[in-house]
């Protein structure tokens, strides 16, 4: 690997991002699990839902700071490492990632301040409705800054301005209701509540195992493995939405996913084991099955997934188009007079101005495109071929612990029903040692989608190697290392904090309804 700025870029964006998204998956589930939690409180009056609500709120606070502190930094990179980035779709970009900003750290963290502030200040129905608006504003919040990235994956409702140099929006709505952010949203969502379900269950289980606080932690679990259950299901639907979005928008990615080295007769098979060889161009020892990548890609029997070769070709052919392009737009920025430019320059920049990005990924060979030879071409055109290996076998492990979860959480959804839960020690130790996996298989899907986007920062239209900032790698080195020991002390402050709440547990209640039940004047259940 060269570590010259544009891979030293990636890896310090790589890496803040992986941290910052330790935290952002339980954000979002636990502030859903509260918010069901209190209001079965409020349903019921039962007190041991309060109480219920107030611990898993303190390990929510605690891992909501440090959201917001891992998340900041990532903000503020865009215009430190990508500078021309943020020039070139600022415009478009700008607006959904500063609504999230508003989201983030405006809205939700109101919201928050009073769920630990208002328990002895508003009425249970006001509490409660505060609790739901942190969840809904955490949500909103992952909406928007999907929004902005579901755009870099496809860049719906905007246009280049080859006098401004930027992409400027034409249709903010269609921005909003990209079908991939929107696909991209609900899938995130969702695995977040996977997390945040089999934290809840695998905390709860260590109580019972430790004979501790047993009637928080089996109500506990039984909301987790209903959650969770129904979480681990609409994973795999939205997923399934995911790819076949893939087969639209992005094809070399499913191509890559799948190691799909030559276009196969439809429908295609999929590939379930094998090693790919981006050297040979083949996956060696590959068990497939039949029909099911055609029907997952395309949800047909008939319609063609294209191969990584084929897709290849098509990229040379759509730079050499974005060469004349690029040609175009040269003519027009010399213009000093844009009135008196022909018909004819207008016309071919409007006719190849779509493959313009495919021109720019020339940069990376030569300063001119318009001077690239043959091999610099074939060699771009290569370019478009992600990390075949990191994308397949990210994809099987995410998978793979996806099913786990199903099964994981339907054994102990049926556990919860018949009410054994601590019937079964080894079941309960399984809970335990599973509690890091949703963050795996997280990690791991971030991984496919933005990897799979490579050589593209937004797909098509800007390559990655274009978007940085000119700055020396020793500074980009330098804030990798510090960025890297300063993530790292957040996050073992961040264990520290959770183990200590966990290991202390709930808090006695002193609310009104408690102390009646204590007094014996209104029954507990």
């Amino acid at each position: 690997m060269e570590f010259d700025i544009v891979t030293l870029s990636r890896l310090q964006f790589a890496m803040t991002a992986l941290y910052h998204f330790l935290f952002v998956p339980l954000t979002l589930g636990l502030s859903v699990i509260l918010a069901i939690m209190e209001t079965v409180y409020v349903m019921t009056g039962r007190v041991i839902w309060r109480q219920m609500t107030k611990f898993w709120g303190t390990l929510f606070g605690i891992n909501f700071a440090m959201g917001v502190a891992t998340g900041i930094v990532m903000e503020f990179q865009f215009g430190m490492n990508w500078s021309y980035y943020s020039h070139y779709v600022g415009d478009v970009f700008g607006a959904p990632l500063a609504i999230e900003g508003l989201m983030a750290f405006f809205l939700e963290a109101t919201f928050v301040g009073l769920f630990f502030f208002g328990w002895d200040r508003l009425s249970k129905v006001g509490h409660l409705i505060v609790t739901w608006l942190v969840a809904a504003g955490s949500n909103f919040s992952a909406l928007w800054i999907l929004i902005a990235n579901g755009w870099m994956q496809n860049p719906v409702g905007s246009a280049f301005n080859p006098q401004t140099m930027r992409m400027e929006v034409t249709d903010f709505f269609q921005v909003v209701f990209n079908p991939v952010a929107q696909a991209k949203f609900v899938h995130t969502v969702s695995a977040g509540y996977v997390t945040a379900s089999f934290f809840v269950l695998g905390v709860s289980a260590w109580y019972i195992l430790k004979s501790r606080h047993i009637d928080l932690a089996k109500r506990s679990m039984t909301v987790a493995a209903s959650f969770g259950l129904a979480s681990a299901l609409s994973v795999v639907v939205l997923g399934d939405e995911s790819g076949y979005l893939s087969t639209e928008h992005q094809k070399m990615k499913l191509a890559a996913i799948e190691a799909m080295w030559e276009t196969e007769p439809a429908p295609a098979a999929f590939t379930v084991f094998g090693f790919p060889d981006s050297e040979a161009r083949e996956t060696h020892f590959a068990v497939r099955v039949p029909w099911v990548m055609g029907l997952i890609g395309t949800r047909s029997l008939n319609t063609e997934i294209p191969g990584i070769a084929e897709l290849v070709e098509h990229a040379e052919t759509r730079i050499r188009n974005g060469i004349v392009a690029y040609d175009a737009l040269q003519q027009i920025r010399a213009s000093t007079n844009p009135s008196a430019l022909t018909p004819e320059i207008r016309n071919t920049f409007e006719d190849n101005g779509r493959d313009l990005g495919y021109a720019l990924l020339l940069k990376r060979y030569v300063d001119d495109p318009r001077q690239a030879t043959d091999e610099q071409i074939a060699m771009a055109a290569a370019d478009t071929v992600p990390n075949v290996p990191l994308l397949f076998w990210s994809f099987r492990i995410m998978v793979g612990l996806g099913v786990f979860f199903i099964l994981m959480m339907g054994v102990f959804f049926v556990l919860s029903a018949r009410r054994h839960l601590d019937r079964y020690p080894v079941l309960l130790k399984l809970a335990v040692l599973a509690i890091p996996l949703p963050w795996v298989a997280a990690e791991m899907g971030w991984i496919v989608a933005e990897s799979g986007r490579q050589p593209w920062t937004i797909e098509g239209v800007l390559p990655t190697a274009v978007g940085v900032s000119n700055l020396g790698a020793s500074t980009v080195l330098m804030t990798i290392i510090g960025f890297a020991v300063l993530y790292t002390v957040l996050i073992i402050i961040e264990m520290i904090l959770m183990l200590k709440a966990i290991g202390h547990g709930p808090d006695p209640d002193t609310s009104p309804d408690a102390k009646l039940i204590s007094e014996n004047i209104v029954p507990a259940e």
